[in-house]
C-alpha cells in the first residue's frame, strides 16, 4: 500500500462488517471471541472511503486488541484489517494457498519460529513438492518434477535453481548422516524462497484474476 486509504482494496475478507471471527487474540490465541469496546471512524475527504479504528475486548482473557480496518471501494463488498498487537505465533495462511500446501507452509514457518531447523526444512520441501503436484508436474522424484515445470515454463529459471536448493537442503534433513545440519540462515533463506514461490504460483494469479474482473465490471458499466 502507498496510502492507508488503500487498506481494504485487496478484499481478503467478504462483507462490509469486520470479520472478528478471523481475528486471533495475541495473548491467549483464542480466535473470534471479541466484543467491540470502542470504535472511531475517519472518513476520507470528498469520498465515501472510511477507516475504522476499533478496540476489541477478548471474551476469554479480557485483553484488548486494536484493529484498523476498511472496506474496498469497488466490486462486491469486502474488507481487510490490521491488528496491534498481533499474535507472535503464526496463525493465518493466505486464503489463496490450497491444501495440503497451506498446511505444510504453516508448519514450516512455525517450526522455524520454534528453532526446529530440520522440521522447518522438511515441511518446506513437502510444501514445494505438493505445489509441484498441484501444477501438474510429472516425474517420480522432486528433482524430475521441478525440471518438468521448468521445461513447461511454469517455473522461471531462477525459481528452478532455488527449488533445487531447497530440495537438496531437504534431502539432508530427510536422510541425516549426523554431519550435515541446516543452519538458521539457510533455513531462513529457504522459507523466503518458499514465500516467493507461493506468491508467484497462487497469490499473483488470484490478484490478476481480481483485477481483470474489476476491469470487466468497469467496462460493462461505462
Amino acid at each position: 500500500m502507498s496510502s492507508w486509504w488503500e487498506l481494504g482494496n485487496k478484499g481478503r475478507y467478504r462483507g462490509d462488517e469486520l470479520a472478528t471471527r478471523e481475528i486471533v487474540c495475541p495473548f491467549c490465541q483464542e480466535r473470534g471471541n471479541f466484543s467491540i469496546d470502542h470504535r472511531a471512524i475517519k472518513k476520507k475527504p470528498n469520498a465515501s472511503k472510511a477507516l475504522y479504528f476499533d478496540t476489541l475486548r477478548c471474551g476469554i482473557c479480557a485483553n484488548y486488541v486494536m484493529v484498523l480496518w476498511s472496506t474496498r471501494d469497488f466490486g462486491p463488498p469486502a474488507h481487510d484489517f490490521m491488528t496491534l498487537p498481533w499474535p507472535r505465533r503464526l496463525t493465518d495462511v493466505p486464503k489463496q494457498f490450497p491444501q495440503p500446501m497451506a498446511r505444510f507452509w504453516l508448519q514450516a514457518h512455525r517450526s522455524y519460529a520454534d528453532e526446529n531447523w530440520d522440521a522447518a526444512v522438511l515441511m518446506a520441501r513437502s510444501a514445494v513438492q505438493a505445489a509441484m503436484h498441484d501444477q501438474g508436474a510429472q516425474g517420480g522424484t522432486l528433482y524430475a518434477q521441478i525440471n518438468h515445470l521448468a521445461e513447461r515454463s511454469v517455473l522461471p529459471p531462477h525459481m528452478k535453481e532455488w527449488a533445487h536448493e531447497l530440495r537438496l537442503l531437504g534431502n539432508d534433513s530427510a536422510h541425516p548422516n549426523g554431519e550435515k545440519q541446516p543452519k538458521q540462515g539457510d533455513v531462513r533463506d529457504i522459507l523466503e524462497f518458499l514465500d516467493f514461490l507461493f506468491q508467484y504460483l497462487f497469490i499473483l494469479p488470484s490478484d490478476i484474476k481480481q483485477y481483470r474482473e474489476r476491469r470487466s465490471r468497469q467496462t460493462d458499466t461505462a
